[in-house]
């Protein structure tokens, strides 16, 4: 057993997950925190030690990993030894631990696995015999590599909420940071902003700065309230063209409007922790501008904007973050990739999609086809986020769940048992039913399940997912300037909407997908097929693991 099939043992499968978050319901997670220190004594460390890494903790509904890639590749540009702990990864777990901006290797993943592994194995008696979950072994795991490669500073993802996400064991950041805030995870974190912006406001500490970017006024005065009661200083950030320099505002290298808001926080985040380790660019770094008295109907204060250094403009303008309003050009596919799955962030990939796929359409001759390629997992009202997609007029719209391939034969990394299969297939159904009744289209046909099947038909493809037998059905909504179909995996769904025209993208060696199905003439004959991937970060995950090799390297 290599390290990631061993890590993959601590993945919490969906029954018993469920039960934890009937237990979190119940008030149970005041205890993670505890049980997450106990983890973290068992392994070898100490809590005290985690105030060596210097942290920067960013929590935030959307924007918050974004945040964090910023804030590691304007401090890398200052000649730092970065760590940066974030999640979901897209392809390979390794990515969540990261040095110096690239995944940590897989000799170092492997090593410093093992050494936190066989540590809680043999400690694990003094704590009722359990091993922590998937996630608390991942914090773990990346604090004890943070300490052994002696990085300068380590930025720090919350995984959930932050008040007990397992992160929040830290004890002394240098500075905390609050990205947009908007509705998700309803089950652990509350089903009001209210309520999730409590669970934010959680990583404040005692006498460390944090900041903010513009909220709607019931959390915002959460936060604030939040901030107050813990002894934090809490400042707003000011528009990311508030920072003016030379060449005028910063340019940045992720795209889309809503990364101005990421890139503000950024700035100030890196300022203060530049300011806290009295870096020689200090003097460069004092507030020049003051833009309070502009702001006076805020609830907290608005943190003067001031000039970026180079190494700053560099870095907001080279950060570079996959699965984020990340374009990939094909011959004549280009694929649209953005991983949004809440309101907010659907917001503003629709807004980035339209321009960009139509600044594309422009530019080409000849008939141009969009694909909608989608899929979403969890509690999330699907409706209301494919409502928000309807108005991009796609000629196609084509669901999958987040496999790979119809045979499980996947490697490690995309292994995931949080979830069972029967309801990873009975959502896709789901958010096939919601989009035609949002298009107003007639279903033809479902698929069948294991233990009896839903409508009946010809079987397209056969398929045996982890023993279970699934049949496969055309399922169509028909419209005259639409066509919605389900797929069984993300590379039958990919294989059929490019039609054998991505060259880089490898045929499916088993179960070949039929590519006489209704629709296939029009994306055979298109001088240009636009494919917008979204939804879920584990569909884009799995998207690029079939399209760019060498991130599975």
């Amino acid at each position: 057993m290599d390290a990631v099939q061993a890590l993959n043992t601590l993945q919490t499968n969906a029954s018993t997950l469920e039960q934890i978050r009937r237990e979190r319901e119940r008030g149970w997670m005041e205890g993670t925190l505890e049980a997450m220190k106990s983890f973290v004594y068992q392994a070898g460390m100490m809590i005290e030690e985690l105030d060596q890494l210097a942290i920067i903790h960013v929590t935030g509904t959307k924007g918050k990993g974004s945040t964090c890639a910023f804030c590691e590749k304007i401090l890398r540009n200052y000649g730092l030894k970065t760590g940066f702990y974030s999640s979901p990864h897209l392809v390979q777990v390794r990515e969540r631990i990261r040095i110096n901006g690239k995944p940590i290797s897989k000799v170092l993943f492997t090593k410093y696995f093992w050494q936190v592994y066989n540590r809680l194995v043999e400690t694990k008696d003094a704590n009722s015999g359990t091993m922590p979950a998937y996630f608390r072994f991942l914090t773990i795991l990346a604090f004890h590599i943070f300490l052994h490669e002696k990085v300068d500073l380590a930025i720090i993802e919350v995984g959930i909420g932050g008040a007990y996400d397992c992160t929040n064991i830290i004890r002394r950041p240098v500075v905390c940071g609050v990205s947009s805030l908007g509705i998700d995870h309803v089950s652990i974190l509350g089903d009001t902003m209210e309520k999730i912006a409590w669970q934010k406001g959680g990583i404040f500490k005692p006498g460390v700065p944090a900041f903010t970017v513009s909220q709607p006024n019931g959390p915002m005065a959460v936060l604030v309230e939040r901030a107050k009661e813990i002894g934090c200083s809490l400042k707003l950030c000011p528009d990311l063209e508030d920072f003016q320099s030379e060449g005028g505002m910063p340019s940045l290298g992720l795209a889309g409007d809503h990364q101005k808001s990421n890139a503000s926080l950024a700035l100030q985040l890196c300022q203060t922790w530049l300011q806290h380790h009295r870096h020689p660019d200090f003097p460069l770094l004092q507030e020049t501008l003051d833009f309070a008295e502009q702001h006076t109907r805020q609830p907290l204060p608005v943190s003067p904007a001031f000039s970026p250094t180079t190494a700053m403009l560099e870095g907001l303008r080279n950060t570079e973050w996959l699965g984020r309003s990340q374009i990939l050009k094909r011959g004549p596919v280009t694929y649209y990739l953005d991983g949004a799955h809440t309101i907010g962030s659907i917001k503003a990939c629709v807004k980035w999609y339209r321009e960009q796929s139509f600044k594309e359409a422009k530019a080409v001759e000849g008939p141009v086809v969009q694909v909608l390629l989608f899929n979403m997992t969890g509690e999330r009202d699907v409706a209301a986020l494919l409502k928000l997609l309807v108005p991009c007029q796609f000629d196609f719209a084509v669901f999958c769940p987040n496999l790979l391939e119809v045979a499980q034969n996947l490697n490690a990394d995309q292994k995931n048992y949080t979830v069972s299969l029967e309801n990873m297939l009975k959502r896709c159904l789901d958010n096939h039913r919601a989009w035609c009744q949002l298009t107003e289209l007639k279903r033809d046909n479902l698929w069948s399940l294991p233990g009896g099947t839903l409508e009946s038909s010809a079987p397209l493809v056969k398929g045996d997912l982890d023993g279970e037998m699934i049949q496969l059905h055309e399922l169509e909504c028909e419209q005259l300037a639409t066509r919605a179909l389900v797929f069984p995996c993300i590379n039958n769904g990919l294989q059929w909407i490019t039609q054998g025209r991505d060259p880089d993208l490898q045929s499916s060696l088993a179960n070949p997908l039929n590519r006489h199905l209704a629709g296939a003439t029009t994306l055979k004959e298109a001088s240009t097929i636009q494919i917008l991937i979204t939804g879920s970060l584990h569909l884009v995950g799995g998207c690029l693991k079939l399209l760019d090799q060498s991130l599975s390297e």
